[in-house]
């Protein structure tokens, strides 16, 4: 009974292992059978896809630098008008308004001048009256000395006399005692009245003198007066622009108050701050040694320099001449430099009818020495490393450069390129290197301007 359940779950078993071998042949034969139903993908053949850019070649020139700044434009005469005397004002100038142009010569304003005018009066009486004092005392001086003649003269008589009387007394025994010593009494009042005399006389030039120094000083009060009275009355000094105005008719002003405010904009200047480096690399300077001045930026080249307005860069532009170094500052490394413009140059350069005016923040070109042998490229085509990708046998190569200078758009490289070489001025962003290269376009590196200045080309 044992034998027979084992051999039948043998059988069982036997069958089920056939069952699978045969479902996992038909499954193998159905595969392949599918598999050969599929044609195979045809082989294309491989090409590498070029980069198109493009470049320029390389050209060695002599480029002038600019040095730019930017600063406000003032007037370089800029005068406070304050009156020199006090009193209340009684007349303005009917356009002393703000922004008006006042002409040299041309009334301001007027202060009360009546007790300025009795002060000079009162002076001028003064000096008149010293006058007539010193004329009556050279006159007296005058008619004393020659009265102190005529005493003199009484004198020697009085004592030739008193001299003859005493002789004849005393050896002739002729007269009196009482008419000797009325003799010697008419001699000593004779003396007396000449030693005063005398005295006066001496005293004459001193007072006169004394007469003059008052004379003088008198005089000194008139001219007080006088320039007082004058100050009364305040002309433009010069024809100039009102710029401030504090002042009311019937004011009461003293002096030092600042009343009007002028601005002669025949002359303006522009204070350009400048990097200190690039001031020491370009600014031109003839290094003439002039005696007798200071060793403060002495032979600084006053050169033309070109004026923008920052609202209207390319329409608005005038010139200017560099006048000067103002003042280096260490805390910012910066060196300030004066640019100067006078009147006929703006009315010259006046093409759009805008005039150049104070208040006006504008870039200034400054032209600088030659920058030589270098080769000038766009700005983005020179990494913050200093590197270059160029072309060579139409494969990208990166190169090491060195950078002579960066304006603007522009930078100069003075090293690592050789004339003639392609350098690839398209943007590429992480390139592969040895890359193959399409170049579309091509011209010299010279002819490849980037926002430089009128007439730098």
């Amino acid at each position: 009974m044992r034998l027979s359940i084992k051999s039948k779950n043998g059988a069982h078993i036997i069958k089920r292992i056939v069952i699978c071998f045969i479902i996992l042949a038909v499954g193998v034969i159905g595969m392949m059978w599918l598999a050969g139903l599929k044609k195979p993908p045809v082989k294309l053949k491989t090409q590498e896809r070029p980069i198109c850019v493009e470049a320029v070649r390389g050209v060695v020139e002599d480029v002038p630098v600019f040095i730019t700044g930017y600063g406000e434009v003032r007037a370089l005469d800029i005068l406070s008008v304050a009156p020199e005397v006090s009193g209340k004002i009684v007349k303005i100038n009917s356009r002393l308004e703000v922004g008006e142009v006042i002409y040299k010569g041309e009334l301001l304003f007027e202060i009360d001048s009546r007790n300025y005018l009795s002060a000079e009066k009162q002076a001028m009486a003064s000096v008149n009256q010293w006058k007539d004092t010193i004329l009556r005392l050279e006159k007296e001086f005058a008619i004393k000395k020659n009265r102190l003649k005529t005493l003199k003269r009484n004198q020697e008589l009085s004592k030739s006399e008193f001299k003859r009387v005493l002789s004849l007394f005393e050896k002739d025994d002729v007269g009196t005692r009482s008419g000797v010593d009325a003799a010697e009494q008419l001699f000593n009042n004779a003396a007396e009245r000449a030693d005063q005399m005398h005295q006066d006389v001496t005293l004459y030039p001193i007072r006169i003198r004394e007469a003059q120094s008052s004379l003088t000083a008198a005089t000194a009060n008139l001219e007080i007066a006088a320039t007082n009275l004058e100050r009364c009355t305040v002309l433009a000094p010069f024809t100039a622009r009102i710029k401030d105005v504090t002042l009311e008719k019937g004011q009461y002003v003293s002096p030092g108050f600042k009343a009007v405010t002028l601005a002669n904009d025949a002359v303006l200047e522009i204070n350009v701050p400048l990097n200190s480096n690039d001031a020491r690399k370009w600014l031109r300077f003839n290094h003439k040694v002039d005696k007798g001045k200071t060793s403060w930026f002495n032979g600084l080249d006053n050169v033309i320099c070109t004026i923008r307005w920052t609202e209207n860069l390319y329409e608005n532009n005038w010139t200017g001449r560099l006048n000067r170094v103002v003042k280096f500052d260490q805390e910012t490394r910066t060196l300030t430099v004066a640019v100067r413009i006078n009147a006929q140059d703006r009315i010259k350069d006046n093409k759009t009818g805008l005039p150049l005016v104070e208040g006006m923040f504008c870039a200034v070109k400054i032209p600088g020495k030659m920058l030589c042998n270098v080769i000038r490229m766009p700005r983005w085509t020179v990494s913050f490393e200093n590197t270059v990708y160029v072309s060579i046998k139409n494969r990208l190569k990166t190169k090491q450069v060195t950078v002579a200078r960066i304006d603007g758009k522009n930078t100069f490289i003075s090293a690592g390129i050789s004339p003639g070489e392609i350098l690839i001025t398209t943007r590429l962003i992480d390139p592969l290197e040895n890359s193959l290269l399409e170049i579309t376009k091509t011209c010299d590196s010279s002819d490849y301007f980037l926002d430089l200045p009128k007439g730098s080309e």
